[in-house]
């Protein structure tokens, strides 16, 4: 089976890649709208946000049926979100980038039901300012399982990723409770960083926490200056989060090398 996976040309295979993930990425909007309101979210058809309307198959064909629609809907003429062509293509662009960046190992499908998590918590977040357990719970549970079927990780890493990620989120939301006497991280962005580590491993634990913490702190001050709010700003922190593992997934040995070269150059593997 593997001999037969390697056959494929890499062209045909970021292509396949691309409408799976463009795939997901429609149902991932499904989650993303329906799973904060409790609806259904397996059985129920698609049915436009405006005049509930039920979405007929040829008009939900992910990006396609956007784009030839005009984002509105067939029947009422009411306007459908850009966003749920951003999800769509965002899904696409991942999976194709996963699939070049990690080829036809077993890990590549754990990257791509983190990535998949992801982006869906990470719009419900931005939405709702909540991070459901139903992902980052079953997550942790999906991250340690694979642990122990992936050759190329290990359940101690998984483990020690779970307790690295969830306890220093949860150390700082415990001091900064005990400092300024109010919530500063919810339970959910421990319990996400935990999901991460439970499938990234400890070692991108510290490159994600500031990475995330940088950005979310340039948005927080923009946020803050725009809205004229001041420290009671509050932002979803759960986006960055999710934002700093995709980097380190694409791009975290890259920089790390980079970081060693210009700074601590005794250190680097670069010449």
């Amino acid at each position: 089976m593997a001999d037969i996976l390697y056959q494929i040309p890499s062209s045909f295979s970021v292509a396949l890649f691309f409408i799976l993930g463009a795939i997901f990425g429609s149902y991932a909007n499904v989650l993303i709208y329906r799973v904060p309101k409790g609806e259904n979210t397996v059985t129920s058809r698609s049915h436009c946000p405006k005049c509930q309307h039920l979405i007929s198959w040829y008009d939900n064909i992910p990006l396609l049926s956007w784009l030839f629609l005009g984002g509105r809907c067939r029947r009422c003429k009411g306007k459908i979100s850009f966003r749920y062509f951003i999800v769509e293509l965002l899904m696409a662009i991942l999976f194709a980038g996963l699939w070049v960046k990690i080829g036809w190992k077993f890990t590549l499908l754990e990257y791509l039901v983190l990535a998949f998590g992801l982006v869906v918590v990470s719009f419900i977040d931005l939405d709702h300012m909540i991070l459901p357990d139903r992902f980052t719970l079953s997550g942790i549970v999906i991250g340690i399982v694979g642990s122990f079927i992936n050759p190329e990780r290990s359940w101690e890493d998984a483990l020690l990723g779970i307790l690295f990620g969830g306890g220093f989120l949860w150390a700082v939301a415990y001091f900064y409770l005990l400092l300024r006497k109010q919530e500063g991280l919810g339970g959910g962005d421990i319990k996400l960083l935990a999901w991460i580590g439970a499938v990234l491993g400890w070692k991108p634990i510290p490159f994600i926490i500031l990475s995330s913490s940088l950005v979310g702190t340039l948005v927080g001050i923009f946020v803050m200056l725009r809205s004229k709010s001041g420290l009671k700003t509050i932002i979803p922190f759960g986006p960055y989060i999710a934002l700093g593992a995709l980097i380190y997934i694409f791009w975290g040995q890259e920089i790390a090398e980079w970081y060693l070269h210009i700074f601590i150059p005794y250190l680097s593997p670069v010449n």
